[in-house]
């Protein structure tokens, strides 16, 4: 074990983080992107600090693969742009930059400040950085090429006792940012971790707080709870703790109603994930809204297949409120549906978007065929013709 310090202005040195070797941390290097490592190794060798952090970290040392891997470097957003032509900045308040290896995305951010509260989004360094973090267990910055964990704030004990200890004290980290209490509940269901009492206590008298939330923030948070073989735990527990109201509230209220449906609902997802740990989006969708279609669905309905399918459709985008999942999925979730109760449902005109092609297809296209482009382009170039003529 080895300890990082820093300098106070009369000179002493104060120890401020400890640093496990692999010896200690037993992270497996196999199981660390070589993306990841790529980006590390190039921030690196220009001096800049860079780590691999977060969610990524923690796995890493519970001996899990992690699927995302996130970077935090001293380095500017414009300095990371330079180096990977390879990316792009997003964000508006605080930038981003993501960087593209194919389909893969791997973010990096700057080391953030705390020089204007918790809420600022000015650039800082590493010690200011981990203080902005939620979790300790999230809060552990891992170097591959050293093969270093740097821990300031106590997170590799806590993960070994299998504690959940927030960062932010508990007054402000609810109402700082709301979408916390789910990831609270979820990392702890997650990891078999206990959720302490304070905590709990406290996600409870704030739950209403996630009324604010926008739609799209649920989306995003419902979206990796559903792709995570704890699906099924992270949903019970989030219903316990009265937050799945928020997230679904038309299951939850059949939850109360029907303790049969919430029963089924759970086993789905445990079924999903009985042989498999990795599912595609629309098999993660298909399995949040199965049991309310099968059971609200009109199958006997004299109607067309293609009608039937346009009112299943409307069901489960009601359903799923106020989730927002892309029209993409959501059709091909139902459509698999249809095909598990042997109704053939032909190819649908649908938003100009191509559609899978057959039921439980996983592709995802989101661009419009080539033909629509075309039509698209000559009525442009005739809309500038008349524009011209008319000047």
């Amino acid at each position: 074990m080895r300890y990082r310090y820093s300098t106070e202005g009369n000179g002493k040195l104060i120890k401020k983080a400890i640093v496990y070797t692999q010896n200690e941390h037993r992270i497996n290097f196999s199981d660390v992107d070589p993306q990841a490592v790529l980006i590390i190794r190039q921030l690196q060798s220009r001096g800049f600090e860079t780590y691999i952090v977060g969610g990524a970290v923690r796995d890493l040392i519970l001996g899990k693969k992690p699927k995302d891997f996130d970077i935090a470097s001293s380095a500017s957003p414009a300095q990371i742009k330079k180096i990977f032509r390879n990316s792009r900045i997003i964000g508006r308040r605080f930038r981003l930059v993501h960087v593209f290896y194919g389909p893969k995305i791997i973010e990096v951010s700057t080391f953030r400040s705390l020089k204007d509260g918790s809420s600022s989004n000015t650039f800082g360094d590493i010690e200011d950085d981990v203080q902005r973090r939620d979790f300790t267990i999230n809060a552990l910055f891992y170097d591959p090429l050293e093969q270093l964990v740097v821990d300031y704030i106590g997170g590799m004990k806590d993960i070994k006792k299998g504690i959940l200890r927030p960062i932010i004290p508990l007054n402000l980290i609810f109402t700082d940012d709301p979408v916390r209490m789910i990831r609270a509940v979820k990392y702890a269901s997650m990891c078999n971790f206990k959720l302490p009492h304070p905590i709990k206590a406290k996600i409870k008298k704030s739950t209403h707080l996630l009324s604010s939330i926008s739609p799209s923030r649920l989306t995003e948070e419902i979206f990796k709870i559903i792709h995570t073989p704890h699906a099924a735990k992270i949903i019970n527990d989030l219903d316990n703790c009265g937050i799945y109201r928020y997230l679904q509230p038309k299951a939850e209220e059949l939850f109360r109603i029907m303790p049969s449906f919430k029963d089924r609902y759970l086993n789905t997802f445990e079924e999903l994930y009985k042989n498999t740990s990795d599912v595609s989006p629309i098999e993660a969708v298909l399995a949040l809204i199965k049991d309310y279609i099968d059971d609200n669905a009109p199958w006997k309905s004299n109607s067309s297949s293609a009608e039937q399918f346009r009112n299943a459709f409307s069901l489960a985008r009601n359903f799923v409120l106020p989730m927002n999942p892309p029209k993409i999925r959501l059709y091909g979730a139902i459509r698999s549906l249809f095909g598990q109760h042997g109704i053939e449902v032909k190819r649908l005109r649908f938003n100009n978007t191509r559609q899978p092609k057959a039921p439980g297809d996983e592709r995802e296209v989101t661009e419009e065929p080539r033909l629509v482009k075309r039509k698209k382009r000559r009525r442009r170039r005739k809309s500038n013709n008349k524009n011209s003529n008319d000047d």
